[in-house]
C-alpha cells in the first residue's frame, strides 16, 4: 500500500509531493559544521580543567557548549529529514539511525564504566543505582533527559532531543505533512517565546519516575510499530501515539525545561526548512518569514524568566550567554551555508567525519586528563597546562579515529546491508517514486 501526499500550499506546483530525492553527494560544508561544532564542545568542557580563567571570563557573556551543539542541532535538522525521504521508508530510516547512533553509544558507556571502575572517570551517575532497570530502559530509548534519569554520560542529553525530532520528522512523513516544517518551526518558536515561561519541568518523572520510563517506552515500541503497518489507519493511530509522546515529554518533563526544549525543536525544524527552501521544495518567502522568526523568538525566550506558575522550572532566564551562543550558532550555520560551494578547512571536514564519537568520548578523556592530573589541573603552571592539552586533544582525536573506523562504520555497513536484504518487500510507507 502506497501513502499518497496531500498538496501542501509552501511547495511550488511544480514541485511532486513525495517524489523520491535523489542521492545527494556528501556535503563537506556540513562535515566542517560538524566538526568545528565538536571541538567547540570539547574546548567549553575542558575549560574547567585546563583554562578556568577562560570559564570565569567568558560565562556571564557566550555559552561555547550551547554553540556547539546548536550548531549540530540546525545541520541535524538540514540533513535527517532528507535522509528519509531519500530511503522512502520509515522502517529503513529507523535502521539506519539505529545502528548510526546506537553502537557509539554502547561504547561509550562501557567505556564509562571501565574508566569509573578504576577512578579515572566520574563512572555513572549514582542516582541510576537508584533504579537500574528503569534507568537503564530510560536510556534505552535515549529519551533518559526527558524522563526524569540522570545521563550515563553527560553529553548524552542532546540525543534525547535528537530522539523527539526523529520522531516528528517520522510521524509528518507518514501522515504526509513532512513539506511542513517552517510551520512547524514557527509553531515551536511561538511557544517557546510565549509559553515556555510557564510550562513546567520534570512534571511527570517527579510524580511517577517509573511509571512515566515504563510508559514512555511502550508507546515509543507502540508508536513506531503501528507507523511501519500495511494498514493506513494503523499508521495513523502511530502518529498520534509518538507525537503525543514526543510534545507530552518536551513540555512537561523536560530537564532543561519547556523554554530551551521548545527552541531546540523549532531550530531543527528550521534547518530543515532552510532545506527545503534551498531545495526547492518550499515557497522561498512565506517559508523564509516563518524561519526567520524562529532565531529571533529564541533570543527572547532565553531572556525571558519562568513564571512562578512553572512547576519544578528552574526560576532563572537562560541567559545572554545562551542567547549570544544561539544567534552565533546561527550566524554560524548561514555563513556555512553561503560558503558551500567553496573548499572548507581539511581539518573541519575531517573533525566532522568523526564528530559523533568525539562528542561522545571526549568527556571521558577529559575527567581522566583531570584524575591523573591529580584532581588539580587548573591550578598547574600554564606550561604544564599546554601539555595536558596537547594530551587531551590527541588523545579525543585518536580515540574518536579508532571508535569512527571499528566501530560507527561497520556498525553503518551492517545495517545498510541489513535493509538492502529487506527491500525486496514493500513496509507500507513508501512514498511514490
Amino acid at each position: 500500500m502506497v501513502a499518497r501526499m496531500p498538496t501542501n500550499t509552501l511547495t511550488p506546483p511544480e514541485t511532486q509531493i513525495g517524489s523520491r530525492p535523489a542521492a545527494a553527494a556528501r556535503m563537506g560544508w556540513l562535515d566542517a559544521l560538524r566538526g568545528l561544532a565538536a571541538l567547540v564542545v570539547v574546548f567549553e568542557h575542558s575549560l574547567d580543567v585546563l583554562l578556568p580563567e577562560v570559564r570565569s571570563g567568558a560565562s556571564p557573556w557566550f555559552d561555547f557548549g550551547r554553540y556547539g551543539v546548536f550548531v549540530f542541532f540546525l545541520v541535524s535538522g538540514y540533513v535527517v529529514p532528507f535522509s528519509l525521504e531519500r530511503r522512502g521508508s520509515v522502517r529503513e530510516f529507523w535502521v539506519g539511525r539505529f545502528f548510526r547512533l546506537y553502537p557509539a553509544w554502547f561504547v561509550s558507556v562501557i567505556l564509562a564504566l571501565v574508566l569509573g571502575s578504576v577512578g579515572l572517570s566520574y563512572g555513572l551517575p549514582a542516582a541510576l543505582a537508584d533504579r537500574p532497570w528503569a534507568s537503564a530502559l530510560a536510556h534505552a530509548t535515549m529519551l533518559q533527559d526527558l524522563l526524569g534519569v540522570p545521563n550515563a554520560v553527560n553529553v548524552f542529553w542532546t540525543l534525547s532531543y535528537e530522539m523527539v525530532f526523529y520522531l516528528l520528522v517520522t510521524a509528518m512523513f507518514v501522515a504526509g505533512i513532512h513539506r511542513s516544517s517552517a510551520r512547524v518551526a514557527l509553531g515551536f518558536g511561538v511557544g517557546a517565546a510565549i509559553l515556555g515561561v510557564a510550562l513546567p519541568s520534570v512534571l511527570l518523572a517527579s510524580r511517577w519516575p517509573g511509571a512515566t520510563i515504563l510508559a514512555a517506552a511502550l508507546l515509543l515500541a507502540v508508536g513506531l510499530a503501528a507507523m511501519v503497518s500495511g494498514w493506513r489507519r494503523v499508521r495513523r493511530t502511530g502518529v498520534a501515539v509518538v507525537v503525543t509522546l514526543a510534545l507530552g515529554l518536551l513540555v512537561l518533563d523536560s530537564r532543561i525545561g519547556a523554554i530551551e526544549s521548545l527552541c531546540v525543536i523549532a531550530t531543527m525544524f528550521a534547518g530543515t526548512a532552510v532545506r527545503g527552501i534551498q531545495d526547492g521544495r518550499l515557497r522561498p518567502w512565506p517559508a523564509a518569514a516563518m524561519v526567520a522568526v524562529v532565531p529571533a523568538f529564541s533570543l527572547v525566550a532565553g531572556l525571558r524568566t519562568p513564571t512562578a506558575w512553572a512547576l519544578n522550572a528552574n526560576p532563572n532566564p537562560l541567559g545572554l550567554d545562551w542567547s549570544a551562543a544561539v544567534a552565533a550558532a546561527w550566524l554560524t550555520f548561514l555563513a556555512g551555508l553561503a560558503l558551500r560551494n567553496r573548499p572548507m578547512p581539511r581539518v573541519l571536514v575531517w573533525s566532522g567525519l568523526v564528530s559523533y564519537s568525539v562528542y561522545l568520548l571526549h568527556p571521558l578523556v577529559i575527567q581522566a586528563i583531570w584524575a591523573v592530573g591529580g584532581r588539580d589541573t587548573g591550578n598547574l603552571p600554564g606550561s604544564v597546562r599546554l601539555l595536558w592539552g596537547v594530551v587531551l586533544w590527541t588523545t579525543v582525536l585518536a580515540s574518536a579515529a579508532l571508535a569512527h573506523r571499528y566501530v560507527e562504520r561497520p556498525a553503518q555497513r551492517f545495517g545498510r546491508r541489513l535493509t538492502a536484504r529487506r527491500r525486496t518487500g514493500d513496509d507500507g510507507v513508501r512514498v511514490p517514486a
